[in-house]
Order: C-alpha cells, then structure tokens, then sequence
C-alpha cells in the first residue's frame, strides 16, 4: 500500500490553504499513492477570531475534500477542521476520511485536548474553546484496518494501545505540533507509538509561523511497526511516500510478539 503525508502552512486565508492542501493531494495521486493524510486545521490556523464558522460533518469542508477524494480517485485523510460543537462556545477538532468515490468513510474527534502553561513559552488552553471527543475510532482504509487520532493525542499510549487492540495495524497522527516541543518530542513519541503497537504510523503536521505568534515543527513522517522511518519531508510544505510492507507487519507481530504477549 502506498501512502502519502502532506505538510502545510495553513495560516489565515482559508481559500489560499484549500488550494495548496489540494495541490499536495494531485502530488500524492500522482505519485501512486492510495492514501494521503493531511495535518490538523488544514483549511485554517490563525487567530480564533478570524476563524471560519463551525460546520457540520456534510459542510463545505467535507464537500472540497470529497470531491479530491473522488476526482483524484484515491483515500484522503483531511486532517482536521472546526465541527459544529456541542454549544455555542466550543467546537469540536474532527477528522475525516473519504473513500476513493468521495463518500464519508470514518470521522473522528480528537479525544485529548492540548492545556498547556510553560512560563514565558507557551499559553494555550484548547478546552476553552474545544470540546472533547468520546470514542475511538479504527476504520478500514483500503481493507487495512486504520486508527484515528489527532496532534496531542501523541501524548496518551493508552489511546494507541485500544486502537491496536481493536485491530489496527496503520495509525495516523495529523498534528500542528509546537516547535519547542517538536524538535525533541515529535519523532521520539512517534516511533514508539509505532514499536509498542506494532504498526505503521502515518504522521502529517503543518510546517512554519502561523498568526498569533506561533511555530509549528513539521517533519511529517512515515514510520514502520519496527520504529524505522521510512520517509519524512524537508523543512517546506510538500509531501513524503512510502510504501507500507503488511506483510513485515505481519513478521515482526509474530517473531516480537509483544501485543499478543500483553498482561494488562
């Protein structure tokens, strides 16, 4: 199965970041590949203020990428975008995944919302302006059983591990992952995601400033069930492939066979 990672600088002109956002998905068909994956926020990643009105999962989000889905006639991962939410103040951070033919196959919401104070750093609160997902989500992406999750979701193994459990063998990771926590976090966490689940792991995150006064890391990836990566993008916007061996994950499940060996 080959696959694809896109990487972006969304920032505050929604049209502007649909448009590259499409343009890295007819590099990826054209690169062969079945699947590509799209990072968090990517019609939109600026100011709260500026942001595009919340939409449900059939809106004008899904509608674009549907119809790349199915003109390009291969799976899209559309990252993430701002779902209506439970009440007024808060939205939900959905993901979305479209068939070939351009019809909805899974939608998730990401689970762990990203509360972080780091004096003079970072000053960020996702729940305020958030709302939680409930479940997990492993959904079947080209007959292989794929688990969903989003950016700081990274952070919680126990998230992964159900998601293993419940049979995936690709997990996928769109992020906007800070810089300062990047540089020393991103790979790390990922490749042990990868080694303790015993699967691919498709990681596709935004590159670069975004308003008000945010880096993103970048360095999207794609990791085999060993820890090996496989592919990662330079430090621009643009898309790494790779082809998924199920058969080495099938291997290295059954000469390391840590999940099936699990006590807890």
């Amino acid at each position: 199965m080959r696959v694809a990672v896109c990487q972006l600088n969304s920032r505050d002109d929604r049209a502007h970041n649909l448009s590259v956002a499409r343009s890295l998905l007819e590099r990826a068909a054209a690169g062969g590949a079945e699947l590509a994956v799209l990072p968090e926020y990517v019609d939109f990643l600026g100011r709260a203020a500026d942001a595009p009105k919340p939409e449900a999962v059939d809106g004008e989000f899904a509608a674009f990428f549907a119809a790349a889905a199915r003109e390009l006639g291969i799976w899209v991962h559309a990252g993430s975008f701002h779902e209506t939410g439970p009440d007024d103040g808060r939205t939900f951070n959905t993901t979305l995944v479209f068939r070939p033919d351009g019809s909805l196959a899974a939608s998730y919401r990401k689970i762990h919302l990203y509360d972080v104070e780091i004096a003079g750093r970072v000053s960020y609160q996702e729940s305020r302006t958030v709302a939680p997902g409930e479940h997990t989500v492993v959904t079947e992406v080209n007959g292989v059983p794929t688990g969903l999750s989003i950016c700081y979701d990274l952070r919680f193994p126990e998230l992964y591990r159900q998601l293993a459990i419940a049979g995936a063998k690709i997990l996928v990771v769109p992020a906007a992952f800070m810089l300062h926590t990047g540089r020393d976090h991103w790979e790390v966490l990922l490749r042990a995601r990868a080694i303790e689940n015993q699967c691919y792991v498709l990681a596709a995150g935004q590159i670069g400033d975004h308003e008000p006064g945010r880096t993103c890391f970048g360095r999207s990836m794609i990791i085999d069930p060993w820890g090996t990566v496989l592919a990662q993008a330079p430090d621009t916007e643009g898309i790494a492939i790779a082809e998924l061996d199920l058969g080495r994950l099938d291997t290295i499940r059954e000469e390391l066979p840590s999940l099936a060996n699990r006590r807890l």
